[in-house]
This record gives C-alpha cells, sequence and structure tokens, in this order.
C-alpha cells in the first residue's frame, strides 16, 4: 500500500511541476516514479516516517488550522515590527509535549517554528520538552495554552 501511495505521490509531484503533458513525458514520468519507489522500498526509506500516510485524514484537520494561526501570528508580528516603540517581550519558554510518535514530535516542533514568532531551539526528550524562543508574551502564552499540543496528538491518531 505505501508503495502505490509512494508512485502515485512522485508521480502526482511530477505533473505538477513539469507542465507538459505529452504522451511521451506522462509515460516517463510514471515510469520513474515507480522506479524511484521501488529504489525507496528496497532501501527501506519508504517507513511510517518517510511517508506517514496514516495521517493523510488527520492532517485534513491539523493543517488548514496551522495555516490559520500562521497567518494570525504574520499578523501579530507584523504589527510589532511597525510600532514604533517595538514592543516585544523576549523569553525562552519549556513547551511540553504529550505525542508519542517521532511524526508527531516533528509536526509540533516545526509547527512551533513555522509560525512567526516562536522558534523551537532545542527538544529535551527525556522531559518531553521543547525549549522555545517567543518574541512576545502573547506568543509564549499561547505556546503555553497547549493547544496546539491537543492538535498535533489528535492529528498523530490520539485523543
Amino acid at each position: 500500500m505505501r508503495l502505490i501511495a509512494l508512485a502515485l505521490m512522485l508521480f502526482a509531484f511530477w505533473l505538477l511541476l513539469s507542465g507538459h503533458y505529452t504522451p511521451w513525458l506522462i509515460g516517463s514520468g510514471a515510469v520513474v516514479a515507480v522506479l524511484v519507489a521501488a529504489f525507496a522500498h528496497r532501501a527501506r526509506i519508504d517507513d511510517e516516517e518517510g511517508l506517514p500516510i496514516e495521517r493523510i485524514i488527520g492532517g485534513l484537520g491539523y493543517w488548514p488550522w496551522l495555516v490559520f494561526e500562521v497567518a494570525k501570528s504574520s499578523v501579530s508580528v507584523t504589527r510589532i515590527i511597525l510600532d514604533p516603540r517595538l514592543p516585544i517581550s523576549p523569553r525562552l519558554v519549556k513547551a511540553k509535549y504529550s505525542t508519542r510518535t517521532s511524526v508527531g514530535i516533528a509536526t509540533y516542533a516545526n509547527s512551533i517554528t513555522l509560525t512567526p514568532g516562536t522558534i523551537t531551539v532545542d527538544i529535551d526528550e527525556s522531559r518531553s520538552t521543547f525549549m522555545v524562543h517567543a518574541l512576545t508574551r502573547n506568543a509564549a502564552n499561547d505556546l503555553e495554552s497547549g493547544e496546539m499540543d491537543r492538535r498535533v496528538r489528535r492529528f498523530e491518531g490520539g485523543s
């Protein structure tokens, strides 16, 4: 199943980037996608971490929420930058995570970093915490509320 999904995703990506849809190019793109998927399978890099197809359904709920959060934070950071007083209050905070898989941990850490005004600077796996630099008190408070952690846990298949 994962091998077929990988081949289909590679082929779709190739079609998207190519922009040329002649029979020869479509056929050669399909053949190359299958060969690359077969190589990935043989090299054992088509695992859950490399291709988390089980997370697609959870992603349909998570990714739109993350896009909204990134947009909301972008507006907030833009206001701070344009304010002549530059009202920042930078701080380092520890954010607890309850995700169970490496995909969940990476998704959470990257989601923090994608959100303007915060960046994940360290992971302490023994304590299940991230060290996060937040540009403002509000950004730190939003992170400490645990909403993103709950959504990532739901994304990875938890409750």
